[in-house]
């Protein structure tokens, strides 16, 4: 069994006099010692051995650490080192067999026990580093939220947010320095903290937020198919009813990658990412208007890691291949499939496994999509939408577009 040479500590605000014997004795022993300026200050009546700050960027610390492997070496990190920390660089680097952790109670676990909150149930996230637009699919009414805050100013500047987004009700908690005798709690309604100067608050805090949406706060359903109105879009959308549809077929599932072909307004790869967090979207598109607007909608509506790309079909398919994106687990073509090539394009782009879903709206696009299933197999569903409208003083429905959706899973044993 290999000894670990690398020992990673937390440490909380209340210093190296709350850490277990052992972990005093490991702080104590090390050669180097490794961590931000705040972990050395709170351990440096231990440090014997040489000390290492993390500089910036990180990164260029990475090789100075790694060039003590196999000495008694120690990285001190806040509270736990797996949760949005230190240990999840060094894992990267590290076998876990070479490394042991050693956490103490996370600034979350602190701040859920002072508010009396049951961790399970609340939602973390993180906004170091991070758009705060990010958290916004979690803003449900009734949620609870843990946020890390970047810095004394992050407080403020959510509020504000929230605030503009519908959501001035919400309670807020600013919790600084938790575990520590400097420790701090401010409360108070979003609107209040959003109006202030700013409140005066640590720079490490977190917040968290027990959140009441007003009646026209922007709340991001929880279905597929948003409604159209959610999005800025010059027409060229697949409408709700469809969008609803077509994610079905789609069939979303944890860390896959979709390319999105024609993403006009990029509903479709916005809403394959809003299905989980981990949900991962290329949207291509050969108008720069509509590029914008994608990403646009996407900061919007709380996913502003979608990917936009300049390109048009069928082109677009084989430089994405020869410039290495990331290979789609899901392909959606919402234009361009009468286009010579194209769903043969797609076609030989997906992994065995993968799922192509073409929306066809023309006679000719329609009969490509019935040749390739004459090819390929899968399923053919026509779908077409009616809509109330007024007439004068009288109501009818007024059909849209029929769309004629192609949906195939590629198997290892069809070309």
């Amino acid at each position: 069994m290999t000894i670990p040479w690398l020992h990673v500590i937390g440490i909380g605000e209340d210093g190296v006099e709350a850490l277990p014997a052992t972990h005093r004795a490991l702080i104590a022993g090390a050669e180097l010692v490794a961590g931000g300026a705040r972990h050395l200050a709170l351990a440096a009546p231990l440090v014997t051995g040489r000390t290492l700050a993390w500089p910036h960027p990180l990164a260029d610390g990475m090789a100075g650490l790694l060039g003590w492997r196999g000495r008694r070496v120690c990285v001190l990190a806040s509270g736990d080192p797996f949760l949005f920390g230190i240990g999840t660089t060094l894992r990267r680097h590290v076998p876990m067999g070479e490394m042991a952790c050693l956490p103490v109670p996370s600034s979350v676990a602190l701040a859920c026990n002072l508010l009396g909150w049951a961790e399970q149930d609340i939602t973390l996230l993180s906004l170091c580093g991070r758009p705060m637009e990010a958290t916004a699919p979690a803003l449900q009414p009734g949620g609870r939220l843990v946020v890390l805050s970047a810095d004394e100013h992050t407080p403020h500047a959510f509020a504000q947010w929230l605030d503009g987004r519908g959501f001035g009700g919400s309670t807020l908690h600013i919790l600084g320095r938790l575990g520590g005798g400097a420790q701090t709690h401010q409360s108070a309604r979003v609107a209040d903290v959003a109006r202030a100067k700013g409140p005066d608050v640590p720079r490490l805090n977190l917040m968290a937020l027990e959140v009441v949406a007003a009646r026209d706060a922007l709340v991001i359903p929880l279905a597929c198919g948003l409604p159209d109105d959610l999005f800025a879009h010059d027409g060229q959308i697949t409408k709700r009813e469809i969008r609803a549809a077509t994610l079905s077929a789609l069939a979303p599932r944890r860390g896959e990658v979709l390319w999105d072909i024609g993403a006009g307004s990029g509903s479709i790869s916005i809403e394959w990412m809003l299905r989980h967090p981990a949900n991962r979207a290329i949207a291509v598109e050969k108008s720069a208007i509509r590029r914008a607007r994608i990403a646009h909608n996407a900061l919007n509506l709380g996913v502003p890691a979608l990917q936009v790309v300049a390109g048009e079909a069928p082109a677009c398919i084989a430089r994405m291949r020869a410039d290495g994106l990331p290979a789609p687990n899901a392909i959606f073509l919402g234009g361009g499939i009468s286009n010579p090539g194209m769903l043969e394009a797609a076609w030989q782009a997906l992994p065995p496994g993968g799922r192509l879903v073409a929306n066809a709206v023309t006679l000719e696009s329609e009969a490509c999509v019935m040749a390739a299933h004459a090819r390929w197999g899968g399923t053919l569903t026509r779908l077409q939408v009616e809509r109330l409208e007024a007439i004068g003083r009288f109501n009818t429905f007024r059909p849209g577009m029929t769309v004629t959706s192609y949906a195939v899973t590629r198997t290892e044993d069809r070309p």
